[in-house]
Parts: C-alpha cells; sequence; structure tokens
C-alpha cells in the first residue's frame, strides 16, 4: 500500500477484510478522500448491512453493497459446516453425556430417560428461537452477525417501548451468565480430568497424591494450551476430540450393555426430593447453548445452520440420542453404584478401560478449548477497548488467558465433587441460558411495533420460562443443600 494511502479497518466482531468490501459513505468526509466504490453501484437498500468504518482516524457509518452471505465467505478464519459440526458435537459431548448415568438414578429408569428426551426436545427448540430472533433482529438493525448479548439487548431496544431502558442491563445480565455457565464448565472439566488421570495413576500407585496436586497439574497443561486464540485453529483438536469420544463410547456401550439386569430391577421413579439434582444434570449436558450464535456467526456458510436438516439438527439429533442411551443403559447396568462419571464406574484392572478413561480426560482436555472461547469474546474486547500500547494488547491477552485459567482452577478446588458441581452449574446457570433468556427473547422480539405475537407462541414461551425457573430455583437450592451436607 503507498504511503499515505487512507487505511480503512473494519470494526465489527467479524473482522472483514475492508479491502474486499465495498462500501458507501455516510457523514461528513470531507477531511479525508473516501475509500473507492468498487464493482457496485452504491445503494439504500435496508437487506445490506451496516457496519462502522475508520479511515486516519475519522469514523464513518457505511452500508456494505455485498450482501451478508457473500460477507461471511470473506471473513477470515470461517469455518466449514464439519468443522462447525465438529465444534458443535464436541461442545455439547462433554462430562454430561458422561454423568447421564447418576442423572436418570435421581429421577428413575423411565422417568429419567423420557425425561432427557423432552428436556432435549425443549433446549433444542430454545436454541433455534436463539438462531431465529438473531436473524430478524440482524434484518431490523442492518447487522452482519449478531452474539447472544446483542440479541437480548436489541431485542429490548427495538422491542415495546417501556422495556427499552433495560436493554443494557440485559446484555449485562447475559454475558454474567455466560461467563458464569463457561467458567463453570471449564470447572468441571479440571475436576473430571484431574480425577480421570488420578484413578488411573492409583491402580498402579496406591500412595498417589491427592486430587488437588492432580488439578494443579492439569491447570499447568492448560495455560498454553488456551493460548490458540480463534476457533479455526482448534477445529483439529476438537475432531481428534470428537474421534476420542466416538471410540471410548463405543467401548462403554460394548461393556454396559453384557450381563444387564432387568428393567424391573430398576426404580421407573425415585423421589420428588430428588429430581431437581436430575433436572440441574440433565439441563448441564445440554451445554452448548452458549456456543450456538458464535459458531453460527463464524461460518462460511451460515444458511446451513438452522433448518430441519442444517449442522443444528444433526448434531444435537445425535447428541440427544448418545444421551438418552448412555443414560438409560449405565443406570441400568450400574443402578445406585453410578457415579458422577460413568467412566469412574469402568474396571481399573483392565488396559482396555484404562484406556478409556485417558480417551476421555484426553477429550474433555481440548473441550475446555472451545468452551474457554466464549468467555474470551466477551471479556477481552472490553479490556482491549482501554489499552493503548500495541505490546499491552498482546501481552495483556495472554495474561487474561492465564488468569481467567487460574480462577477456573479455583472453583475446582473450591468444589472436587463432580456430580454436585455438575447439578450447580446446570441449575443456577444453564438453565437460564439454555431455556429462560430464549423464550423471552422471542417473546420481546415478536413484541415490537412492526410485528406481530401469537396467543400460541406466547403461551409457548410462558411454559418454558416457567419450567426453567422452577427447575432454576429447585435445582439450585438442592444442589447447594447437597454441597453443605458433603462439607
Amino acid at each position: 500500500m503507498e504511503t499515505g494511502a487512507p487505511v480503512c479497518r473494519e470494526t465489527t466482531p467479524l473482522l472483514l477484510d475492508a479491502k474486499k468490501e465495498n462500501v458507501k459513505l455516510s457523514g461528513n468526509a470531507s477531511a479525508v478522500p473516501p475509500p473507492p466504490i468498487i464493482g457496485r453501484t452504491p445503494s439504500n437498500d435496508p437487506a445490506l448491512p451496516v457496519i462502522q468504518v475508520e479511515v486516519e482516524s475519522h469514523s464513518y457509518q457505511v452500508q456494505s453493497q455485498i450482501p451478508v452471505e457473500d460477507s461471511r465467505a470473506m471473513m477470515e478464519n470461517a469455518t466449514s459446516n464439519l468443522q462447525s459440526l465438529m465444534h458443535l458435537l464436541k461442545g455439547n459431548i462433554g462430562t454430561g453425556i458422561l454423568a447421564m448415568p447418576i442423572a436418570v438414578k435421581n429421577a428413575g429408569l423411565w422417568t429419567g430417560t423420557i425425561g432427557l428426551l423432552l428436556i432435549g426436545v425443549v433446549a433444542i427448540h430454545c436454541m433455534h428461537l436463539l438462531v431465529k430472533c438473531s436473524h430478524l433482529l440482524c434484518r431490523r438493525t442492518s447487522s452482519i452477525a449478531l452474539d447472544y448479548a446483542d440479541v437480548a439487548e436489541i431485542c429490548l431496544k427495538t422491542g415495546p417501548q417501556r422495556l427499552r431502558r433495560f436493554s443494557t442491563a440485559s446484555r449485562y445480565l447475559v454475558n454474567t451468565m455466560l461467563m458464569l455457565t463457561q467458567f463453570g464448565f471449564c470447572s468441571v472439566y479440571i475436576v473430571f480430568v484431574a480425577t480421570t488421570i488420578q484413578q488411573v495413576i492409583h491402580h498402579f500407585h496406591p500412595e498417589d497424591p491427592s486430587i488437588r496436586v492432580y488439578e494443579v497439574i492439569v491447570m499447568v497443561l492448560l495455560v498454553p494450551y488456551t493460548f490458540v486464540k480463534n476457533l479455526r485453529a482448534l477445529a483439529p483438536f476438537s475432531a481428534f476430540a470428537n474421534l476420542l469420544t466416538i471410540t471410548g463410547l463405543a467401548i462403554i456401550f460394548v461393556y454396559i450393555v453384557q450381563g444387564l439386569p432387568s428393567v424391573e430391577s430398576r426404580p421407573a421413579f425415585s423421589s420428588f426430593e430428588q429430581l431437581p439434582l436430575y433436572f440441574g444434570t440433565a439441563i448441564f449436558a445440554y451445554e452448548g447453548i452458549s456456543l450456538v450464535l458464535p459458531l453460527e456467526n463464524k461460518m462460511r456458510n451460515p444458511q446451513d445452520f438452522a433448518g430441519w436438516t442444517g449442522v443444528l439438527n444433526l448434531g444435537m439429533v445425535i447428541v440427544t440420542s448418545l444421551y438418552t442411551a448412555v443414560g438409560f443403559y449405565g443406570y441400568l447396568k450400574y443402578g445406585d453404584e453410578a457415579k458422577g462419571s460413568i467412566t469412574l464406574n469402568l474396571p481399573t484392572d483392565d488396559w482396555l478401560y484404562l484406556s478409556v478413561k485417558l480417551m476421555f480426560a484426553i477429550s474433555i482436555f481440548i473441550s475446555y478449548g472451545v468452551q474457554f472461547y466464549v468467555p474470551m469474546k466477551i471479556i477481552w474486547p472490553v479490556i482491549e477497548s482501554h489499552l493503548v500500547s500495541r505490546r499491552l494488547i498482546v501481552y495483556g491477552e495472554y495474561l487474561l488467558r492465564i488468569v481467567l485459567v487460574l480462577i477456573t482452577f479455583g472453583f475446582a478446588i473450591l468444589i472436587p465433587h463432580l456430580d454436585l458441581l455438575i447439578s450447580l452449574i446446570g441449575a443456577f446457570a444453564s438453565c437460564s441460558l439454555a431455556l429462560i433468556f430464549p423464550a423471552f427473547i422471542e417473546i420481546i422480539t415478536y413484541s415490537a411495533e412492526d410485528e406481530s405475537i401469537s396467543k400460541l407462541m406466547f403461551v409457548k414461551n410462558m411454559l418454558i420460562m416457567v419450567f426453567g425457573v422452577i427447575g432454576f430455583a429447585t435445582g439450585t437450592y438442592s444442589s447447594l443443600k447437597e454441597i453443605i451436607a458433603t462439607f
């Protein structure tokens, strides 16, 4: 580029290449010559996104002359459909699926199994609500893409007049719950990996150190891994983790279906007192709600994400089927002996099953990076906006990643009991993000002046919200009660 030529920098979260993007300047640009318009005549088409462009310290509102789909294709580090599917599977198939037997134990064989299917249908429906509202609000505001917090804020900002003053608060609320959820997931992953490795080493060295030592080792190994900054770079890791998960689950299924007792030997229903713990663990398993919009926003072909045969449905049908099967057969096999992870029930005197434990330890370790992506995307832009020095920006991001790993390590140290930590995170944080917020967002989005909401849609979303609030309150209370009793 010649010296003195105007430099354009795209400042939306998608980081489009400004040289590839055709723009139309609006506002006073007399001080600096505007970038050239290439290819198309500028228009005021509301379907084309408006972006913010900086030209030599001058900021302009501009309108893209390229549709959203073409803009996505130009996006740096855009992911393919297969890569997005790998991330979706890896983001959902974590410690939650391994805790399904103890979840079913807390509800009863048939109650728990049918409940998993019903919760799965509702959770997937809420994921679609989030995607649908994101698309509608993108058209309403001429935006290229929105994340979860954007959707929550804009639905209120463009919704009923009396609710608009709460738009900023809704962004803070969603981001807070997202960070709590993701920190909780990452903490669970540290506990799981440490517990699994301890169990394997304990088989060979009974005098091994305590779980805290293993958690420290896992934390130290996670620090350099979290320096990987984008989803595309994580895709090979996710694919490898998925391969390990599939192999491990296949071996587990072969083992647990052998010598099964009759279904009559397990209670169909446990007790109402244990249902809240079941709900917290079950909703925790659908831990991918916070990844839905980031994954779609990074896709090269986002139109392939939703829909009956889209990436979202394909991935979540696979996930729900696996959850249900592991929960049903795992509890049928082990009954009241089911532990916080089904891998902890596997024999420790056979190399095949020891290797399965290690497979899942590696797989969950890799999943930490995918879950870690969300809080970094929330926290780092806020901090970066206050930094001036390029060196501070570069080293500051690495320092933040280290600090966040230490925070999740702190949670793991406080509550080292895998099943109770899973239930608490699921009831307190996941419930809001997976059920309550999406239903509320659809009501507000379709309550805007230029939209209409049907009675059926309103009643359906209110039922989902009531279901979520009851699960949130009872699940959180029961989990805290069990944690206090344990200590």
